[in-house]
């Protein structure tokens, strides 16, 4: 099969980190020398680095794991980048990349299935993996591009509203075949470098969120196919390496409303952004009152509606943002 290359981008997470690599060490795809892994020590500190260093030299692991230090956080789109510019300025590019979160768990299975589909299949530009939690339940894993009635519908949360609007919902319920959608998640991604050459790489001014979405925005505009492909599962444990998820309730970062509102400007447009933030701000408004007033049990971060209007557009301008933490 054609070169894989792997990135991991480990952030404040080192024994995450190790936990994939352990899943990568017994995939024979990674053993017979059909893949590569690349882990981007992002930043977290000497100790991490001596950790992942140690760890890789006790399991002999150095024939297929390359470890990069930087000395400072470059961010998800950073790290990644830093690693694909790398390799294609190899003698031998890779065929293939795939993005792997450091809080994900693999197969053999979770790789050989994602190269064959994009072997048989050469208008894709990206494939997504199948996203499952511990347990083995589906997380939300292909999507479709966000807009004014997925925002309303995302913060009202109201059932009949949801139903009426699910053909506009973010999250597609998980085909069982391979299915084409608009975007998949950059937990585990597979990218040609055919089509990182043409549309270029990660929008680095994100930082962190978002950029996957945009990434395949992007493929959309050129040409290229984006697909779900599920016999890729992949274990993933939402949070682990960010903090950020659905099911924890912490209160978003700034630089989270930063990325979010990066993206809608830069893709949408001023109108269509002020329109998105606005009908988010009504349906999220009325559904923490219905919330209230039905004595249903807090499920939202922290402060979400006034970081929320904080970030929006109305206060913080149409202006691009360049996410920074």
């Amino acid at each position: 099969m054609e070169q894989l290359q792997i990135v991991i981008i480990n952030y404040r997470a080192t024994q995450v980190t190790l936990d994939c690599l352990r899943s990568l060490s017994v995939c024979e795809f990674v053993l017979n020398g059909s893949a590569r892994v690349t882990v981007w020590e992002n930043g977290s500190g000497p100790d991490a680095a001596v950790i992942l260093t140690e760890t890789i030299a006790a399991n002999h692991w150095q024939s297929w794991v390359e470890l990069l230090v930087s000395p400072e956080n470059l961010g998800f789109t950073g790290g990644n980048n830093r690693v694909i510019e790398r390799c294609m300025q190899a003698a031998k590019q890779p065929k293939y990349f795939l993005l792997l979160n450091s809080d994900t768990l693999v197969t053999n299975e979770s790789l050989t299935s994602l190269v064959e589909f994009m072997e048989c299949h050469h208008q894709t530009g990206i494939a997504g993996s199948c996203l499952l939690t511990e347990v083995g339940e589906h997380q939300c894993s292909p999507f479709r591009f966000p807009g004014i009635a997925s925002e309303f519908e995302q913060g009202l949360k109201l059932g009949i509203v949801s139903r009426l609007l699910s053909r506009w919902r973010v999250a597609m319920p998980p085909p069982d075949v391979e299915t084409p959608v608009e975007w998949v998640s950059g937990a585990s991604m597979m990218l040609r470098t055919e089509m990182l050459q043409q549309v270029g790489l990660l929008d680095e001014d994100f930082f962190t969120y978002f950029e996957d979405v945009d990434l395949c925005q992007r493929a959309h505009a050129a040409g290229w196919q984006v697909w779900y492909v599920p016999q890729s599962r992949v274990i993933h444990f939402e949070g682990a390496s960010s903090g950020i998820g659905h099911q924890i309730l912490k209160r978003r970062p700034a630089f989270w409303f930063q990325a979010r509102r990066r993206y809608f400007l830069k893709n949408e447009g001023w109108f269509r952004a002020a329109c998105i933030d606005a009908m988010f701000i009504l349906g999220f408004s009325l559904w923490r009152l219905r919330r209230v007033v039905q004595g249903k049990p807090e499920t939202d971060p922290p402060y979400m509606l006034q970081d929320f209007i904080r970030n929006s557009v109305f206060l913080q301008g149409f202006k691009w943002p360049k996410v920074r933490i």
